[in-house]
């Protein structure tokens, strides 16, 4: 698994203003689109092309168009919907699928409740967008699921991670063609399973506690 932890004073700071409890939840998301955007360029480095020829009004040249098929967006629920538009926006004619993950407090296990992906992902680049990599089990499951239906490599994006999470991770994907790209790498995970300092549950912070 390869791991990208973006250094970059934008992101650091964008990442101060989510961290501060007292930001409210409509610049929480606009600075999460923001951010999104920003490591979405890291993340796409090896995304698929083909050279392709054009007509300039100067002159004929050759470029580069995205491969079909084309790359698969894949937000976990509730809160990764919440990166979506940062990732589309920077590639906008990627397909978008859905993976609904709910973890149990008690057990921190992950479990599986919607789906709306293809059936079959052979030859496809997906990636997954999840604001928090924690203990890493829903992340997990997640890529594990993209990878059952054929998909040949995954890159997940996250705002933050905690070393336990990025262990586990690597542990549980070994063998498979996984990068990572952290915002940020926090310093651990509390009793209860939260990154700390981290900046919350992602999803209440972005859409409420409904």
């Amino acid at each position: 698994m390869r791991v990208h932890v973006a250094d970059h004073p934008l992101i650091t700071h964008k990442l101060t203003v989510l961290r501060d409890k007292n930001t409210p939840s409509a610049t929480f998301r606009a600075l999460t689109e923001e951010l999104v955007t920003l490591l979405a360029y890291e993340a796409t480095r090896n995304v698929r092309v083909n050279e392709v020829t054009i007509q300039t009004p100067v002159a004929q040249t050759t470029g580069v168009a995205l491969s079909e098929p084309r790359p698969l967006v894949v937000p976990i629920l509730r809160a990764g919907l919440g990166m979506l538009e940062g990732m589309v926006k920077l590639v906008p004619t990627a397909e978008v699928g859905f993976l609904g993950m709910v973890r149990n407090e008690e057990t921190l296990k992950p479990s599986t409740y919607a789906e709306r992906l293809p059936d079959d992902l052979s030859d496809r680049q997906c990636f997954v967008l999840d604001p928090m990599l924690a203990t890493g089990g829903s992340l997990g499951a997640a890529i594990e699921f993209l990878f059952d239906r054929g998909a040949i490599d995954v890159t997940a994006i996250c705002l933050l991670g905690a070393p336990e999470g990025v262990a586990a991770l690597e542990k549980r994907t070994e063998g498979r063609d996984v990068t990572l790209v952290l915002g940020a790498l926090d310093e651990r995970l509390n009793e209860q399973g939260y990154i700390v300092p981290g900046l919350g549950d992602a999803g209440d912070r972005l859409y409420g506690l409904a």
